[in-house]
Parts: structure tokens; sequence; C-alpha cells
């Protein structure tokens, strides 16, 4: 026993004092596979990883331009600014500034999309 904290989860007369230790107590758990359902019994035999839970955001970047302030303050409504990516050239998506992956560009129903063409770092361990 480590001084100050117990492990006997019965109180005792001895610790009845205001400055007595906290009682610490073990939590069982039924398995996570008790009870799910079959979509979710999938998902509890793989290990759980709490970073997994965590939201991003991801930018996609078409191409850059370089310009003065002044070409920048001079630009007007419907003027064609041109990037430096040829059409058929993959897109970069980032995530904190760094390439973490590379696609193409598409259209799903009224929306851009990004399909995946590259992974120059395996995103799973």
């Amino acid at each position: 026993m480590i001084s100050g904290i117990s492990n006997n989860p019965q109180p005792d007369a001895s610790h009845a004092s205001a400055d007595a230790a906290p009682m610490i107590h073990t939590l069982t758990l039924p398995p996570l596979g008790h009870g799910a359902t079959a979509a979710t019994s999938i998902l509890a035999t793989a290990p759980f990883n709490p970073l997994h839970q965590i939201k991003t955001s991801l930018q996609v970047c078409i191409g850059d331009i370089h310009l003065t302030v002044g070409e920048l303050m001079a630009a007007r409504e419907h003027q064609v600014l041109l990037l430096d990516r040829h059409l058929t050239q993959p897109v970069d998506v980032m995530l904190e500034g760094r390439v973490v992956a590379r696609g193409e560009l598409v259209a799903v129903d009224d929306q851009f999309a990004v399909r995946i063409t590259e992974l120059p770092v395996p995103l799973t361990p």
C-alpha cells in the first residue's frame, strides 16, 4: 500500500477523520462485444484508439499563383488568375500545411470531391 492511498473499498474506522485518504475502487466493465449489434461487434474486435475520435480539418490545394500586392489590388471581377498546375496534375490534400495525400478533383452530385490516388505516408499503423 502506498502511503495515503487505500485499496480497501470498505470504510475503516481509523480513516473516519476529515483528512482521510480517498477510497480507490476498481471498476469492472462488461466486455465491449457484450450486447453489441452486428455492426458494432466488428468495431469491438479492433483495438480502440482514442486518436481516431479526434476531428480535424483538411485543405485541398489545387495550385498557387505568385503576384504582387499591386497586381492583387488591381484585380477585377471576372478576371482569370492562372494557377501553376495543369488540369491533369494531382491536387494536394493537406493537414496543418503538410501534404498527407494526393488526388484528383471529381464532382459528386453538385459538390467538389477528391478521389485519393496517392498516399505518400501510410495513414494506418
